[in-house]
């Protein structure tokens, strides 16, 4: 149980350094706020933000999917239909108390404005795709068609993403994922078809 409750902890922290960094960043830009500032703001030490996220650009970019289990990234994760996974995480971010922007949200627009956290994000995106590529091989996938079509699904979310924030997120996250993801369906379809 004490484990349970230090891990409710460290969230609840890292969530806080998230939002008071959002907060100074949408103030005085991403450049302008030094590490030191978003930890006298989250009332935690600099080693402290430095040990849980490394970068500013790792701020911005760490969610609870990098520290998430293999374990549980599968149960998450149907490898029979993982379009429809992604698209059913995202609409449970938009499922946020009214009220409230959902911190995904609130980072998309740095992915796409500032160059270091895009290279960041691509990073992250990459590593993702290294951990759930192992588990679409066998069945009806290839080693290199689960490689393959791993990468598609996190960087066409990727892609998705960025035009909700080019066209100024005028439609829910969902919808452009859902949209975008779409022809990615057919990989995962019985026999491929």
């Amino acid at each position: 149980m004490a484990t349970g409750l230090r891990e409710r902890w460290r969230v609840k922290a890292r969530r806080t350094i998230q939002e008071r960094a959002l907060d100074l960043f949408d103030e005085r830009g991403f450049d302008a706020v030094t590490i030191e500032e978003i930890a006298a703001a989250a009332e935690v030490s600099p080693s402290s933000v430095y040990r849980y996220f490394g970068t500013k650009e790792g701020l911005i970019v760490a969610d609870e999917f990098d520290t998430m289990s293999q374990e549980a990234l599968e149960e998450l994760l149907d490898v029979d239909d993982p379009v429809g996974s992604m698209i059913q995480i995202v609409r449970n971010y938009e499922a946020a108390p009214e009220g409230s922007e959902p911190i995904p949200w609130r980072r998309i627009r740095y992915f796409f404005k500032e160059p270091s956290v895009r290279t960041a994000f691509c990073a992250s995106l990459d590593r993702a795709s290294q951990r759930i590529a192992p588990m679409m091989a066998g069945g009806q996938l290839t080693e290199t068609q689960s490689r393959v079509a791993a990468n598609a699904l996190v960087f066409g979310y990727f892609a998705a993403l960025e035009q909700w924030y080019v066209d100024g997120g005028v439609r829910p996250v969902a919808q452009y994922v859902e949209e975008g993801l779409e022809p990615l369906r057919p990989i995962w379809s019985v026999g491929g078809e």
